[in-house]
């Protein structure tokens, strides 16, 4: 997955007179590719305030490096916990259904109901003009600080040339065009340039480094929910994936055909018939856009989007991806107390054998009196929970570290996490995020559990 940033590629050398040891430039040799990035964005349509987390990964063989964001307005940074990715990641593993299962009766009953798959695997300042005396300049660093350990500066910019210019008088090789940068100037956006410490990162042995730096959260107002993806094309072969977790008043989706709906509608159609119904109020939904189903399918017809139950969506012809969604959940109060270890991340499928052995069964008698118990305790699990427990698991530690996500998730709002492969020809605008409604219907189901048509 790629970043929806700028990636500008930084070789150490000495340059006698600089101020500092370094210069900015793009070389033959020097190669910095973003293989994964993660996003949290967290909307306030009521406030119009947008606050996104980026961790992206890169690989490469510069010994330093920066990047630029832009944003619609200002923006306010703030470090975030370096395993911030891996908390959210913990905490929306998807959940399977179980039974309780005897390992001492002779027979043993069915014990899995679905197969366990893991889907994962603000600084202010006075405005300071940098672009020197010269009055053509219409560049301007409005803020420049520290963030964790990463310089950056925040840069306005009316006219592309001489952002273009100033990039370059202060040893940054921009690898776009002017066109790109204008994109975002007509639009009167802000930069964000950082610079980036490979020293973070792990080496290989061929001297080329790969690994993730520290999260990064931006804060800013806009009006629309907008995420930067036109900037990211610049530095984009084929094809670029990003996994987004989105936190909003409401579930939340990708316009047009870029909408995860081909995938999911045919998801949930393929789960009918489960035991106790779809969860999640995907039956609900499936109701409630009976009348559209035909026409979204002949849709995915012309695209040619081909879903088939428990596998990932393969491109088309013209090598898109559709997207898909890969959790969705409207938190609630005990959803939150999981961060404080106030309730259970977990169901726990109880002991049907406990207080017993194999060496209890040796005696044949007293064997059959054991089997008496073990099977009262399993009809009353499957009288108390038919349908069977919701469970998942993970390291101990790893859920007692989910604490760190306390503040950063709210009841009340829903957190829908999703995965699109771009194409480069679908990253010719910034990526609009809207709320999750199909010609006027809106889609509030849920999903942390896995469906027999889940992709693995």
């Amino acid at each position: 997955m790629r970043c929806p940033c700028l990636v500008l590629t930084i070789l150490l050398a000495i340059a006698p007179g600089a101020d500092a040891a370094c210069c900015y430039f793009s070389a033959k040799n020097a190669d910095i590719l973003q293989p994964a990035q993660k996003v949290f964005i967290t909307w306030d349509p009521a406030e119009k305030v947008e606050t996104f987390t980026v961790q992206p990964k890169f690989e490469g063989n510069a010994l330093d490096f920066g990047m630029v964001i832009p944003t619609p307005t200002q923006p306010k940074l703030n470090e975030m916990p370096r395993d911030f990715f891996k908390h959210l990641a913990v905490y929306t593993i998807m959940k399977r259904r179980e039974m309780p299962v005897s390992r001492l009766l002779p027979i043993q009953p069915v014990s899995n109901l679905g197969v366990l798959r893991d889907l994962d695997g603000a600084i202010g300042g006075r405005p300071v003009d940098f672009a020197g005396t010269d009055p053509r300049r219409t560049v301007i660093v409005r803020e420049a600080g520290i963030v964790g350990s990463l310089d950056y500066k925040i840069i306005e910019a009316s006219r592309a040339d001489d952002l273009f210019q100033w990039l370059k008088d202060h040893k940054y090789s921009y690898s776009g065009d002017e066109a790109t940068l204008n994109h975002y100037i007509q639009k009167k956006w802000l930069f964000t340039v950082m610079k980036i410490d490979t020293m973070q990162m792990k080496r290989n042995k061929d001297g080329t480094f790969d690994g993730e730096v520290t999260p990064t959260r931006f804060k800013f107002t806009t009006d629309k929910l907008v995420y930067p993806l036109k900037i990211t094309q610049i530095s984009v072969r084929e094809k670029t994936e990003a996994l987004f977790y989105v936190q909003a008043p409401f579930k939340v989706d990708l316009p047009g055909d870029l909408s995860y709906q081909y995938t999911w509608i045919p998801m949930l159609q393929g789960a009918i018939g489960c035991s106790g119904g779809i969860p999640g109020k995907g039956q609900d939904w499936l109701d409630v856009f009976k009348p559209q189903t035909q026409a979204l399918l002949d849709r995915a017809g012309l695209l040619n989007f081909r879903f088939i139950a428990g596998q990932r969506p393969q491109p088309n012809n013209k090598g898109h991806i559709p997207t898909t969604m890969e959790w969705a959940r409207k938190l609630t109060k005990d959803d939150i107390a999981v961060l404080a270890g106030k309730a259970p991340w977990s169901e726990r499928v109880p002991n049907v054998d406990e207080g017993f052995t194999q060496a209890d069964l040796k005696d044949a008698k007293r064997a059959e009196a054991i089997y008496k118990v073990i099977r009262a305790r399993l009809d009353k699990s499957r009288k108390d929970r038919p349908f069977g427990y919701l469970v998942r698991e993970a390291p101990a530690d790893d859920v007692r570290n989910l604490q760190q996500l306390a503040g950063h998730l709210t009841e009340s709002l829903f957190i829908t996490k999703f995965r699109k492969i771009f194409a480069r020809d679908e990253m010719n605008d910034d990526l609009l995020i809207v709320p999750a409604r199909y010609n006027g219907a809106e889609d509030n189901s849920e999903y942390e559990e896995m469906l027999p048509s889940s992709p693995p």
